[in-house]
């Protein structure tokens, strides 16, 4: 048991060469203010993709009736 111990040492040696401490923990500058901008923005649209999509699955939801439970349970 005590090799696993010294490789656990040793994991943890290599991930602080490899990643070491940072030292700028403080934030530039608060993000709210800009989160709230961005969503006052401009509101999601439904483009002609989303369209598509939205087709392809009522089709296949009208061809493949059997795989609505399957996708009602995985959500």
């Amino acid at each position: 048991m005590s090799s696993g111990g010294h490789e656990f040492d040793f994991v943890r040696a290599q991930l602080r060469a490899a990643l070491p401490p940072r030292r700028d923990l403080a934030l530039e500058a608060d993000l709210w203010p800009r989160m709230l901008r961005r969503l006052e923005e401009a509101p999601a649209r439904f483009g002609w993709f989303e369209a598509v999509l939205l087709g392809l699955i009522a089709v296949m939801l009208a061809v493949f009736p059997e795989l609505i439970p399957a996708i009602l349970y995985h959500l």
